[in-house]
């Protein structure tokens, strides 16, 4: 019988105390033991009753009688005059087992935490198509995003995506398997108007924290770019976000100089001048008691979602349930049968069994 089945039959008491299976070894391996030093006592039962035999049979009374060798014969009798020690031993084991305090415990494990609303803001603007990170600034900032997602633990994350205009892609969700899809999913033409606006995508984001529950709110902005589109101020929106305690930290992705971007009509790489100006991110994070962080490789960019996410860390409890039962009792029962046993053939036939 597999461990599985064992430990089903287990959970729904199955076992009757005088099934055979109790003395299975995936049944005795199955067991924690209180006491286990117990169970090196049963390597010296057979020994124990091998001593007594040659014992017996060193100092056992002999008759002054001789007969001649032909006469001599050994009868199959004579060997059930050992059929009683073996009960005893059998009885010793189970006492020994019983001693040894088999058990079986479940152990059951709760985290739990009140979470943290996080939502993403990501600029899919054509820019972020520069490839001066690998593959491009948005694949990259794509991977990293999921990457921090996969680390959280029972925080609520939503994503909002923003070019010209500004659309949330997922409200607050602690399915982290659907985020991962949906930033998957992500391309630059996803909105087709042209720009960033950053202001309108700090207010949906705004929008989606501000009915939620949790005691700690948090913005993660990341654009290579000013705001240059929409009809919302960024300042504005920061000062909202600071009203309603959401705190807001803002990415800067990108290098500044001759940056990659696509191909020339002759398959060679092309070069745009990229600058960046890091004013208006610096001061919305100031604004929502964040931090401001400037990316110029994927390698920082994961550096700076690692330190986010040990800042915006909730704290993790844990409740720790456990349910042991003993089993000693039915190697008792056992017991108390085999010494039965051993009483029955010691006032039988048995033990007076012809010797050689």
């Amino acid at each position: 019988m597999s461990l599985e089945i064992f430990d089903k039959l287990f959970r729904e008491n199955t076992f009757l105390w005088f099934s055979k299976e109790w003395f299975t070894e995936a049944t005795l391996r199955s067991f924690s033991y209180e006491n286990p030093l117990f169970l090196y006592g049963i390597l010296a039962v057979p020994f124990l009753f091998l001593l007594r035999l040659l014992i017996h049979i060193a100092f056992r009374d002999k008759l002054d009688f001789a007969f001649p060798e032909k006469n001599v014969k050994t009868s199959w009798v004579t060997w059930l005059r050992i059929i009683p020690d073996i009960f005893m031993g059998l009885f010793v084991a189970c006492v020994l087992i019983a001693l040894a305090r088999p058990q079986k415990t479940n152990e059951k494990v709760e985290q739990w935490t009140e979470g943290i609303d996080i939502m993403l803001l990501l600029d899919i603007s054509e820019s972020m198509l520069i490839e001066d990170f690998a593959p491009n600034r948005l694949e990259s900032a794509k991977k990293v995003a999921k990457s921090f997602i996969k680390g959280r633990f029972q925080d609520r994350i939503g994503i909002v995506i923003f070019s010209g205009e500004a659309y949330s892609l997922s409200p607050l969700t602690t399915d982290y398997k659907l985020l991962q899809a949906y930033i998957e999913d992500i391309k630059y033409d996803l909105i087709r108007k042209g720009g960033t606006a950053i202001g309108s995508a700090l207010a949906v984001g705004i929008n989606r924290l501000r009915d939620g529950g949790s005691k700690s709110k948090v913005i993660i902005l990341l654009s290579d770019g000013d705001n240059t589109a929409g009809n919302i101020d960024p300042m504005t929106a920061a000062q909202l976000a600071q009203a309603f305690n959401i705190k807001i930290y803002t990415i800067a992705i990108g290098k500044d100089g001759q940056v990659p971007f696509g191909k020339d009509p002759f398959g060679n790489p092309r070069y745009v001048e990229n600058t960046l100006d890091e004013t208006t991110l610096r001061k919305i994070a100031n604004i929502g008691e964040g931090k401001f962080y400037r990316a110029s490789s994927t390698s920082a960019l994961k550096n700076i979602f690692s330190i986010i996410d040990k800042y915006e860390k909730a704290e993790i409890k844990e409740t720790r349930y456990k349910d042991t039962k003993d089993y000693y009792d039915i190697y008792l029962t056992w017991a108390i049968v085999f010494f039965a046993i051993w009483m029955l053939t010691k006032l039988t036939f048995l033990t007076n069994a012809l010797e050689d």
